[in-house]
């Protein structure tokens, strides 16, 4: 799987944000041994892109 860069040129919310989530979904995939990043050849980052994007992880900024 590749970085999502088609919706992530449609994403209409804050980058700031979607670039804190993806970090921080990446940081518990690769502590968690997650296997699905095995099969995404290591790449972290675009998994946890990825599950953002298509709604499998909820996020949301905290005050």
């Amino acid at each position: 799987m590749i970085f999502p860069l088609e919706e992530l040129v449609e994403y209409k919310g804050s980058m700031y944000e979607i670039t804190v989530a993806a970090s921080r979904r990446s940081y518990q995939l690769s502590k968690l041994l997650d296997p699905r990043v095995d099969k995404n050849a290591g790449k972290v980052v675009s998994l946890a892109a990825q599950q953002l994007f298509q709604g499998e992880v909820e996020f949301s900024l905290e005050s």
